[in-house]
């Protein structure tokens, strides 16, 4: 077992057993292999912590906190002297699926990480929770890491991203819609970075003073602006012809929010237009484009200072949709259903006679 582990790897286990020694326990835990992945601040999976602001210093205490010297009959092979309890041993098998996602051909400290958050039933999953630290938001914070250092991504891992097949190597491909713009950051931290890849920022161009002044539109932007502060049935759609200015509507909303000559309920959102084709694009097997809109649906439940904006609204009917699987309109109901996010439409009359307005959800 241990030939597939990388070096990092190995000696996170060996400072585990160290741990598990020195906090007088006769096993060896997730936490501990947590706090002998905590020893080496070097590596990716704790760069990834740094970026999601967790307090290295603050979650060693909360570990050492709540685990009590325990007594574990429930035991399997044996490290050192020392055996892995039921949890550790199941987040080490783990740990080679996450590798053969990444296609690696060794296990390195983040597919240890993703296994130990994986698995939410483990002391140290549940620490992590308390930092607000789940699977899905490691997940999406490593890639964006990895696109903010492409130092860090030779360092662990043996290919380059444009020859593997992975999911999350295909968002960070060129061709996927955004061509690098997490990269173009900076040191500037995104909270929302799936979103970023597959998305146009059009708050952020206002900012920049990318957009030309709307002119002609007060009436129809200060009504989406009405819907928009409701409590509830907030979602507007935009519907005419090809070229009246649909989306213009959306740029001039985002100038205003810029400009604050908004209702307050708005001063701090962010409009951000979703680019399908890219998060359709590169889909080669089944549940990857349902593994990239869960993530963007993920981003947005803890973003709620995003309003999505979706032209062309009508397509998402049937998007990404096989035999079997959930097409984007059924990803996106039950959010919009419950309020968990803000959407503005636009469609022309025809296409929305023919895919929204005989849809009852």
């Amino acid at each position: 077992m241990n030939r597939k582990f990388s070096s990092q790897v190995r000696k996170i286990i060996q400072l585990s057993r160290e741990e598990a020694i020195r906090m007088g326990h006769n096993y060896i835990g997730t936490e501990h292999l947590l706090l002998g992945m905590i020893q080496d601040s070097e590596s990716l999976a704790i760069k990834v912590l740094d970026s999601l602001e967790v307090n290295l210093e603050e979650l060693k205490y909360k570990i050492e906190v709540k685990t009590t010297p325990n007594k574990s009959d429930d035991t399997s092979y044996n490290v050192g002297n020392i055996p892995l309890n039921k949890h550790a041993e199941k987040v080490l098998k783990v740990t080679f699926l996450e590798a053969k996602v990444y296609q690696n051909d060794e296990i390195y400290p983040e597919h240890l990480m993703l296994s130990i958050l994986k698995h939410n039933e483990n002391v140290a999953s549940q620490i992590m929770g308390d930092f607000d630290v789940d699977y899905e938001a490691y997940k999406s914070e490593l890639d964006y890491v990895k696109h903010e250092s492409d130092s860090s991504y030779t360092e662990f891992y043996d290919g380059t991203p444009s020859d593997s097949d992975s999911p999350m190597d295909e968002e960070n491909d060129p061709f996927s819609g955004r061509s690098g713009q997490a990269a173009s950051k900076g040191n500037s931290k995104s909270r929302t970075p799936v979103l970023d890849n597959f998305g146009r920022d059009v708050s952020k161009l206002a900012e920049d003073g990318k957009l030309d002044p709307i002119i002609g539109r007060e009436t129809e932007i200060e009504r989406v602006s009405q819907i928009l502060s409701r409590r509830k049935k907030n979602n507007p759609i935009l519907i005419g012809e090809p070229g009246v200015g649909k989306t213009a509507i959306a740029e001039g909303l985002a100038l205003r929010i810029h400009e604050k000559q908004v209702s307050r309920t708005l001063f701090d959102k962010r409009i951000v237009m979703l680019d399908l084709a890219a998060l359709v694009a590169g889909t080669k097997y089944r549940g990857q484009f349902e593994e990239r809109m869960k993530a963007i649906m993920t981003e947005l439940e803890k973003a709620r200072d995003v309003i999505l904006f979706i032209d062309e609204i009508h397509t998402i009917v049937g998007a990404g949709g096989a035999t079997g699987s959930l097409d984007a309109s059924n990803i996106f109901k039950p959010a919009l259903a419950r309020g968990e996010l803000q959407c503005i439409g636009a469609s022309t009359l025809d296409e929305y006679r023919q895919h929204i307005e005989k849809d009852g959800a």
